[in-house]
């Protein structure tokens, strides 16, 4: 008589040795940095470059990426309207966020008062203009009306050519409208090229993420030492005011996905952890752009959704951006001797929610802005806002990790609303129980089965 064979035996999965962890490697990076800067200031403000080519190797791939996600998004789903419906309820939801974040900013200006004691010199103020001017290039923030017609874009290579994500987001979902109406007839090849192109793009940014601790080491190392642990002394009050006010923001973030999308924010930064990280070690967005909505489609998000909302939240939705502004109003005036009243507040809250629309990809646009309000309040003289200078790199984590925080909280919301996303796909994601399935960790989430099966 046959012996019946032996019962199957689990064999344990093999974990990857720590060392290749890009989150591990991430922070190896940003502490080793920050130890640079810190200890050898010349030797680490000369390392720019490294971080800022790293940001470049990335942003080449954004505009194509932003292209190739929204044309597909669009056309699969061949909802025409739901494409409006989802444009004007991230509108909506960004003008009340952000608006909240000026008061919000303004409340804990109000309390902590992060100017009392400053008192800054009227005489040191004498080159303040042409210091603002040389870090902003001489440039201005759009007014409301170029704003709106600059989306369009007066060539669709040149959006491409200049990285500017408005005009192509605006190419991308007329092409992607158009698409879906001719696939009515069939599906086209053409959809077919885009989402291989879209593949071909993550695959190219998986390369690139093989650089991004280098990167993370050379950006925290010329901010620690070209700005200097010093500012910390310096501007400590204010410093600590912006980041306990992000800090608090985040709680309130976190009600927010709870109540409307039904997300545990704290388990979503585990989820992305990697992506927070690096946006951290290079004070830029941007750098985690493609690999976050990569992410936030693994997460239960619609491609549609994901693809309109996070590259307009790039420039309609900047959170963090919102509380420093009101915050540095706050503390421009209250070290110059002037206590704004409540209507000067206001009126600065209005002027910083117009003014913060158009700050995305405009040099120095922070400064900017709040020469803008300076100008408009006409109380403290504009050339007090030069005196930021030095500590405003320093509080670009705090900006960073905000914004970036905000617009993926944005997404999850919309998506629910319109109802497209997957909560057991979210749950699933955010559990670890859908993993990369590639041994390699620099590699982005396995977009292709993502993608399709959102469809």
């Amino acid at each position: 008589m046959a012996s019946s064979p032996p019962p199957p035996v689990a064999i344990p999965a093999t974990r990857s040795p720590w060392y290749t962890n890009l989150f591990v490697q991430l922070l190896i990076g940003i502490v080793g940095g920050i130890t640079l800067g810190w200890l050898w200031p010349t030797v680490g403000s000369e390392l720019k470059p490294i971080g800022d080519t790293f940001v470049k190797l990335i942003k080449m791939l954004i505009a194509p990426l932003i292209f190739t996600v929204v044309v597909t998004g669009i056309a699969k789903v061949g909802d025409v309207k739901a494409v409006g419906r989802i444009g004007v309820k991230a509108l909506i939801y960004f003008t009340a966020v952000t608006g909240f974040a000026l008061l919000f900013g303004l409340v804990m200006g109000n309390i902590v008062k992060p100017g009392a004691g400053f008192d800054i010199d009227p005489a040191t103020l004498a080159d303040g203009t042409e210091q603002i001017t040389e870090k902003t290039g001489g440039g201005e923030l759009p007014g409301a009306v170029e704003f709106l017609t600059g989306i369009v874009p007066s060539s669709v290579v040149g959006a491409f050519a200049d990285n500017l994500l408005l005009q192509v987001l605006f190419f991308a979902v007329l092409f992607g409208i158009a698409l879906a109406k001719f696939g009515e007839h069939g599906p086209p090849l053409v959809l077919e090229f885009v989402d291989h192109l879209s593949h071909i793009i993550f695959i190219i940014i998986g390369w690139i993420m093989r650089l991004a601790p280098i990167g993370a080491f050379g950006a925290m190392a010329f901010i620690i030492g070209q700005y200097g642990i010093s500012t910390l002394g310096s501007f400590a009050k204010l410093i600590a005011c912006c980041y306990l006010a992000g800090a608090l923001f985040v709680l309130v973030l976190a009600l927010i996905a709870k109540f409307a999308a039904g997300l545990n924010i704290f388990t979503f930064i585990r989820y992305t952890k990697e992506e927070f990280g690096l946006a951290l070690g290079t004070a830029s967005s941007e750098a985690v752009l493609p690999r976050i909505m990569a992410k936030l489609v693994g997460a239960g998000n619609s491609q549609a959704t994901t693809g309109l909302v996070v590259p307009t939240g790039y420039s309609f939705n900047l959170d963090g951006a919102a509380i420093y502004l009101s915050i540095s109003t706050l503390f421009l005036a209250q070290a110059t001797g002037h206590d704004l009243s409540l209507g000067d507040q206001l009126g600065a809250l209005f002027i910083l929610l117009l003014t913060s629309k158009g700050m995305a990809g405009v040099p120095g646009s922070s400064f900017l802005a709040l020469s803008a309000t300076a100008t408009a309040l006409g109380i403290f003289p504009t050339a007090a806002v030069a005196v930021l200078l030095g500590a405003d790199r320093i509080m670009d984590s705090m900006r960073v990790f905000v914004n970036l925080l905000g617009n993926c909280v944005a997404t999850f919301v919309v998506s629910n609303w319109e109802g497209q996303l997957d909560r057991q796909q979210m749950l699933d994601a955010l559990d670890g129980k859908l993993t990369p399935g590639s041994a390699d960790p620099f590699e982005p989430p396995p977009v292709v089965a993502q993608y399709e099966s959102r469809q």
